[in-house]
């Protein structure tokens, strides 16, 4: 379907890549990852025509249909959302804007328009285009607003609703889980895994590519490398791949070392001269393997930790919150304890980011009160949050003002972290694209943390890294976080206790993500939730029924001591895979030392088959000390995730 060929791509002195390429059939599944500036989108644009390629060709299969979703700004203009979902063809734009501009019954523009639209299946096309967007969240009064009235998130779910209208050979994806809910990102997955066509995604979500995806390309070093199966197999593969390179790469290097200094020792020796001139001719044959690709460094980092708080953090008793005649939520009651960290989850709409906003302060309420507990300080993030920068400071400069006793060196760390390197940490933050700046602002939160942070979707514009990085500071953060994401790998890493709000309701669950599943069902009524998407958006005051308020403190405890129960036992489990491993690495690494000493004296190659027997065994001993490396990293980090 999709041949790309020797593609090479540079701007300037940086090269993208370098002669990849690339081949994609009908019905494949791929994800492209790869670290930001690897030239992810730059390859999209030179499949979709928009870039030229500095060599290499793009070859399609005739009559192939490519619906592409870009990562930001897509376009949107004086279509309704029904209109924008269903212009899946320009001849369907051209008619909709021909209805919409002529308005006389019986003109004959209007009748030409009409009955093409009636040809081209029109009708039914606008009712399926209405079944998607009802899974994504729109509401039935949505659907003849004028496109350009909505924010740019949901700008771009009627791009997405558009392409699964229109079913293309290939559709193309660019972090399109960016503006989904939780709720719709589990819809639109069940889509895609149904889908028909073939798939090639860029995503930052392992979740997702987890769930859709029979292959991994990642680009990195100017390169392209091809993985079968789904994201973690990826990092599986990977590891092995990797470290079967080190071990091959290691072993020649030290064959190499002990050639170059028999030829330096003997080489002016006349008994040994002969001896010397062969293993100079061996060396010249000897095809070299490639030195590892250097991986990204990964940063190590610390930040501030706030000052301590009284056990209540905050309180909402009986709070009205409304927007005109839309209520969101109606008495409600919440209280917030020192230390949690819990998630928000919930349909688009629901009250999510409004219930931060509350706690924030930053949203009136009409009715009851909220109260912050002694001592405590409340951190807010949200796109509007950049609002706050100085637009004429450097990115350095600005991360420093709110900095208090740390160096210049840490911080330039953690903003590299953020994807802030080299010279871009003297930007000027007015020239800072809009996830910049949002990025930005994250690192100044994070540099003068509060005791109670409240973040709303603070992964978006993060590369996995990144996110890694993030996670790492909020593991080590001793404040409260409440907090609201559509990434599930973030939400496992992080969420000791979920909030459920539906329908301005709130349910709590004395658990991570996972228990919150478990408990509320979620799982088995994803293929249902169309239905309960229709009505994502409260439309007035909620009823009391489904209120799950009545959750006794007897039960949570009781909940608490089964669940510490369960962690202590996993925990020995994880204690004792930790120990074991470590016992086999010390094991491996003093036959490895052992091997190394035999290898280094000049009489173990007297007999040329022991010393190539030696070679081997050392190389083995590499691979299984490489592998059993590994598995200590999983088990280690399963360890500190009990912990």
């Amino acid at each position: 379907m999709l041949t790309v060929s020797q593609i090479s791509k540079g701007f300037g002195q940086k090269t993208l890549f370098t002669d990849i390429s690339l081949r994609l059939l009908r019905g494949e599944r791929i994800g492209l990852v790869g670290p930001n500036g690897a030239g992810k989108t730059t390859l999209f644009s030179i499949i979709m025509g928009e870039l030229e390629a500095d060599s290499g060709e793009i070859e399609l299969e005739r009559d192939t249909r490519i619906g592409f979703l870009p990562q930001e700004s897509a376009p949107a203009g004086d279509e309704t959302v029904a209109e924008l979902a269903t212009s899946i063809s320009p001849e369907m734009t051209q008619i909709y804007k021909t209805l919409r501009e002529v308005s006389d019954p019986d003109a004959p523009e209007r009748l030409a328009a009409i009955e093409r639209f009636v040809e081209l299946d029109g009708y039914n096309l606008e009712a399926k285009a209405k079944r998607i967007l009802a899974g994504l969240a729109f509401r039935h009064e949505d659907y003849d607003m004028p496109a350009r009235t909505l924010s740019g998130g949901w700008i771009m779910r009627a791009h997405l609703a558009r392409l699964l209208v229109m079913e293309p050979d290939l559709l193309m994806l660019d972090e399109p889980t960016n503006h989904l809910d939780l709720e719709t990102l589990g819809w639109f997955q069940n889509q895609l895994k149904r889908y028909s066509g073939a798939i090639l995604t860029i995503s930052h979500d392992r979740e997702f590519l987890n769930a859709i995806c029979d292959g991994i390309v990642e680009i990195a070093h100017s390169k392209l490398h091809r993985y079968v199966g789904n994201y973690e197999k990826y990092l599986k593969e990977k590891a092995e791949r990797e470290a079967q390179h080190l071990a091959a790469y290691n072993n020649q290097q030290r064959e190499i070392a002990h050639l170059e200094d028999f030829v330096r020792r003997f080489r002016a020796k006349a008994s040994k001269a002969s001896q010397a001139q062969a293993r100079m001719k061996q060396l010249e044959k000897m095809e070299r393997i490639a030195p590892p690709e250097s991986a990204a460094d990964t940063i190590h980092f610390k930040f501030p930790q706030p000052q301590r708080s009284g056990q209540r953090i905050a309180q909402l008793d009986q709070v009205k919150q409304a927007y005109g005649e839309h209520v969101v939520y109606e008495d409600l009651s919440l209280e917030i304890e020192k230390g949690q960290r819990t998630v928000l989850v919930g349909p688009n709409g629901a009250g999510k980011s409004t219930l931060l906003k509350i706690l924030a302060e930053l949203v009136p309420i009409q009715a009851g009160s909220r109260e912050l507990g002694h001592n405590v300080t409340v951190g807010y993030f949200s796109q509007q949050r950049v609002e706050v920068l100085d637009m004429e400071r450097s990115v350095l400069d600005e991360a420093m003002d709110r900095t208090s006793g740390t160096s210049e060196q840490n911080v330039r760390s953690i903003l590299g972290a953020f994807l802030f390197r080299g010279d871009d940490v003297f930007k000027k933050v007015k020239v800072l694209s809009g996830g910049e700046k949002s990025r930005l602002a994250l690192v100044k939160l994070l540099l003068a943390p509060p005791n109670f942070l409240l973040l709303d979707e603070p992964t978006t514009h993060l590369d996995m890294p990144s996110i890694d990085a993030l996670i790492g500071a909020l593991k080590d953060y001793s404040g409260t976080l409440l907090f609201v994401s559509h990434d599930v790998h973030f939400i496992r890493a992080i969420a000791e206790t979920t909030i459920q709000i539906q329908a301005g309701q709130v349910t709590h669950y004395a658990g991570n993500y996972d228990y919150y599943l478990r408990k509320s069902g979620a799982e088995s009524e994803q293929s249902g939730l169309i239905a309960g998407l229709k009505n994502a958006r409260p439309d007035g005051a909620p009823t009391t029924e489904g209120n799950h308020l009545t959750i006794s403190a007897k039960e949570r405890r009781r909940i608490a001591a089964e669940e510490r129960k369960a962690a202590g036992k996993a925990r020995k489990q994880a204690e004792a895979r930790v120990a074991k491993v470590e016992a086999d690495i010390i094991q491996l690494e003093a036959e490895q030392a052992e091997l190394s000493k035999q290898l280094e004296d000049p009489t173990a190659y007297a007999d040329p088959a022991a010393a190539k027997e030696l070679n081997i065994k050392a190389a083995r001993i590499a691979k299984y000390l490489e592998e059993k490396n590994y598995e200590w990293e999983l088990a280690s980090e399963e360890l500190s995730q009990i912990n």
